[in-house]
């Protein structure tokens, strides 16, 4: 009898409907439906992509290691399959803080979206509200507190980073409340902005700093160029709404660097646990020992991060951090985890061990620069796919099924 079939009160075999199962909505995405991977969404970015802003996606701090080991430690981690199981129904839902999503997925906050395409926040806020999983509003993002309350779905979150005037910082975050964002990502890895070599070689700054090379660059990629002429060059608009205008000139590690704090510490985690009324999750906990004192302060969740290896070149990957990080507040907090996930088999890897979600940066951001919002959905489609056959694979009818059937 195939998974499909079960008999009836007379022993009669008869069909019941599978599960809807790995199948993408063909069409939907239009000129995307031959996208197979992330990589095929970066291929595309980088011929659309004036290099300067291509580089600022695809780059690392210093010479890339953390990236690369980011990528490497994952490839590691085996999934284990699991044979002669019914897996005619298997269910990619789940809730992340009381909310449910359809996927463990999150779409993470990445600054100066609209660089690569016109009111690319916008965009990736219509896309995680389409697939039904949560969005988190970048501190750096190129869109106002209220566009983005017009435009995201329920499950919106925010990232703060921690301004130096804490004024300032309340004044935002009593804002960000009023418009419905209930949990709070504290970014804690970056004290000081991360050296990344390609945006110096490059001379990426805000505004755009112009010579000739760069003129040529962006003359060789016209569509881009006619996006950014009709829609008006990105700015950190939600960050000048906060401290102001940005010096021009300056690349976006030094404007970081002049208005955030380097001094943040447990006892400051502890004032702003104070001040902010719904969850809070610290994003950059990289070991046990953290993520232990962040649960001792009333913190609500961890994300296992090295901000894509764009702050410290040379550090552990996430997913080498975090079993035992699991180990030490596994049921206490909820634990989600960035830093190199390309596919849906990187989420499931993520989730046998033991995290709650996963959060994608670069994947979407291909997939933005490539073709906007269609690009992203499909995007994500795609990880669906691959997450339903992963479990699929491994006998996992829920995510809950899919702890333990990893090894690191």
């Amino acid at each position: 009898m195939t998974a499909t079939q079960e008999k009836d009160g007379t022993g009669t075999l008869k069909r019941r409907k599978p599960d809807a199962g790995p199948q993408t909505t063909k069409g939907r995405a239009g000129r995307f439906d031959a996208c197979a991977d992330a990589e095929d969404f970066r291929v595309r970015a980088s011929r659309r992509l004036p290099r300067m802003v291509f580089d600022y996606i695809d780059g690392a701090a210093g010479r890339e290691s953390t990236a690369d080991r980011n990528l490497s430690a994952l490839r590691k981690v085996a999934l284990c399959p699991n044979i002669l199981q019914d897996v005619s129904r298997v269910d990619t839902s789940c809730r992340l803080f009381g909310q449910p999503s359809r996927l463990p997925i999150v779409i993470a906050p990445t600054g100066l979206n609209g660089a690569y395409w016109h009111q690319g926040d916008l965009a990736l806020a219509r896309a995680a509200k389409a697939s039904g999983i949560p969005f988190v509003m970048s501190t750096a993002a190129c869109v106002t507190l209220d566009d983005m309350h017009r435009t995201a779905g329920p499950l919106r979150w925010f990232q703060l980073y921690m301004f130096k005037d804490k004024a300032l910082a309340l004044s935002l975050l009593e804002r960000v409340w009023q418009y419905g964002f209930e949990v709070l990502e504290l970014t804690v890895d970056t004290p000081v902005g991360g050296y990344r070599n390609r945006d110096i070689r490059n001379g990426f700054s805000l505004p755009f700093r112009w010579s000739l090379p760069k003129l040529w660059d962006v003359a060789r990629h016209p569509r881009w160029t006619a996006q950014m002429l009709a829609g008006g060059l990105p700015t950190l608009k939600l960050f000048a709404e906060v401290v102001g205008p940005i010096p021009a000139g300056e690349t976006i590690t030094a404007v970081m660097n002049q208005q955030l704090s380097s001094t943040f510490d447990w006892q400051d985690l502890a004032w702003l646990r104070r001040h902010w009324p719904g969850k809070l999750v610290l994003k950059g906990v990289g070991c046990a020992a953290h993520a232990v004192a962040a649960q001792r302060e009333g913190i609500d969740g961890v994300v296992v991060s090295n901000h894509g290896g764009r702050q410290l070149d040379g550090s552990v990957s996430s997913v080498e951090s975090l079993p035992e990080i699991v180990q030490a507040v596994g049921g206490g907090m909820v634990i989600l985890i960035d830093s190199g996930f390309r596919s849906g088999t990187d989420v499931a890897k993520a989730i046998a061990l033991g995290a709650d979600g996963v959060q994608l940066g670069r994947a979407v951001l291909y997939a933005l620069a490539a073709g906007g919002e269609a690009a992203v959905r499909r995007m994500l489609d795609i990880m669906r796919v691959e997450l339903h056959s992963a479990m699929a694979m491994t006998g996992s009818t829920g995510i809950a099924a899919l702890r333990g059937k990893a090894t690191a």
